[in-house]
């Protein structure tokens, strides 16, 4: 399998950590995607994937798969035991339910900040940008917080007993909010405690 990717950004590190969450890391090439420089908007990598985006997930039979959630389902499914995803119907409803809550909420909102409000990745990459929306996405940002830390309040994952997919995708939230000097609200305890719990799993504090 190869991973094309960008390391450093927020989603590639979702698949990195799901990744090592199943033990997998040492069976993928990673191919670097500069995608500061713009080589993620070539005609080569957009025939892999034409929203231009990385990580991208290369099979051996040439098949490309793109979007995070996507990427993980394949991984957390190859060995038949899948922890990040759910197992049952019902984990893997609230499971996708929560993810999503993470991304929209937080991970993408602090996106939308930072490539608006922000100089981002510089003009040439950026294009168009919008200052006010971007502000407004930072507030949906902190509002995201303060609900995820009134969900930890009374367990200890984000889709209840166990770590899983949707974690992963606060996690990185959380990191982007922290580049992007976005800070997480001094009342948000329980998240800041699930954060360095979260942060001390061996497939990340590796």
């Amino acid at each position: 399998m190869k991973i094309y990717e960008f390391e450093g950004f927020p989603n590639p590190a979702r698949v990195r950590i799901a990744l090592a969450e199943k033990g997998l890391t040492d069976k993928v090439e990673f191919i670097s995607v500069n995608v500061p420089e713009g080589e993620h908007q070539s005609e080569a990598f957009r025939a892999k994937n034409p929203s231009a985006a990385v990580p991208l997930l290369e099979l051996e039979d040439g098949t490309c798969i793109s979007e995070c959630t996507a990427i993980t389902e394949y991984l957390d499914h190859l060995d038949g035991n899948p922890t990040l995803t759910g197992g049952t119907p019902k984990e893997r409803a609230v499971i996708h339910m929560m993810q999503r809550r993470a991304e929209s909420g937080l991970l993408d909102a602090v996106g939308t900040y930072f490539h608006h409000a922000t100089p981002g990745l510089g003009k040439e990459i950026e294009g168009y940008q919008c200052a006010e929306w971007g502000n407004h996405q930072k507030e949906v940002a902190l509002k995201g917080m303060r609900y995820l830390d009134g969900l930890l309040a009374d367990r200890p994952y984000l889709a209840g007993e166990n770590f899983s997919m949707a974690d992963i995708t606060a996690f990185a939230g959380l990191g982007f909010a922290g580049f992007a000097s976005i800070e997480v609200p001094e009342d948000c305890a329980n998240l800041k405690d699930w954060q360095a719990r979260v942060a001390a799993r061996p497939s990340i504090a590796a």
